[in-house]
């Protein structure tokens, strides 16, 4: 038995599973918050000189910081001993076959819209990618994916889900997986306003892919690696430039193919596929 100032905060943590689901997940995001900020601000501010180290630096911590809350989180809330298993990050061999056809999907996904763009006329092959590139963005990919899976389809969905239907968990989940992804000044919300739909589009296409393969969510961490790392390779590796002919909200805002009318269109598909081919007919479920 704990000491009774371990039973009450255990007991204070039992009561928030009572509550609705966004006052479960401000709440958490709030803990969160006051566990990572003191480590992470001091990081910013020792390495003010380097913008990009600092960020990868604090974004570790935090994903770090992340696995411990999470594993506390779904024992002293919901009282679920194996809280990875019902976000649906098992260790089988179908999330990991899951896992390698989502990856293979997410990556030729991406790279089919540049390859349409340069047919186009859009766009042209200036150089080859380097097999360092390849490498990196494979691991940095695989890193992005599995954190934001985690939180986005993972424990995020699982709250909306206990208290809410499925279609309305995918609504309110690819919402605010976009508005996330939006968190910056206004001037470059603006700028990069068509983006908002395409995340919208992805994160629905996300939950689909996971719903359509048991609720395993090694399916959707390949997706969206792979998304991420087709597009590391062009981006960092350089090896694109595009020509003009069309304006950036054509082709995508800052190179990024999905955030244009052309990756709203493949995202639509992306969508269809979801919902419609990606597992076998025994395995659907109807919302």
């Amino acid at each position: 038995m704990g000491t009774p100032s371990q039973l009450s905060i255990t007991s204070s943590f039992k009561k928030i599973s009572k509550f609705s689901a966004p006052v479960r997940i401000l709440l958490f995001i709030g803990v969160l918050s006051f566990l990572w900020l003191p480590l992470a601000l001091p990081i910013y501010w020792l390495l003010r000189e380097d913008n990009n180290l600092a960020t990868i630096l604090t974004m570790t911590l935090l994903f770090i910081e992340l696995l411990f809350f999470w594993r506390f989180w779904g024992k002293s809330v919901h009282s679920e001993a194996k809280i990875y298993v019902r976000y649906g990050l098992t260790r089988n061999n179908k999330n990991i076959a899951e896992f390698a056809k989502g990856l293979t999907i997410g990556f030729w996904f991406c790279l089919s819209l540049f390859i349409v763009e340069a047919f186009l006329g859009w766009l042209k092959v200036v150089a080859s990618p380097s097999l360092p590139i390849v490498t990196e963005g494979l691991l940095s990919a695989v890193g992005i994916g599995l954190a934001e899976e985690l939180l986005f389809r993972g424990w995020l969905l699982d709250e909306l889900q206990r208290d809410y239907g499925r279609l309305a968990s995918i609504y309110f989940s690819a919402g605010i997986f976009a508005v996330a992804h939006f968190l910056k000044p206004i001037e470059e919300i603006i700028r990069t306003a068509v983006t908002f739909p395409a995340l919208l589009l992805l994160g629905i296409a996300l939950v689909l892919a996971k719903y359509r393969h048991g609720d395993r969510l090694g399916i959707s961490i390949g997706i969206h690696s792979g998304l991420v790392w087709g597009y590391y390779i062009v981006n960092v590796g350089q090896i694109i430039e595009y020509t003009s002919e069309v304006p950036a909200w054509v082709t995508g805002i800052d190179g990024n193919p999905i955030a244009g009318v052309t990756g709203l269109i493949f995202l639509t598909g992306l969508i269809l596929i979801a919902s419609n081919f990606f597992s076998k007919t025994s395995d659907r479920e109807k919302y």
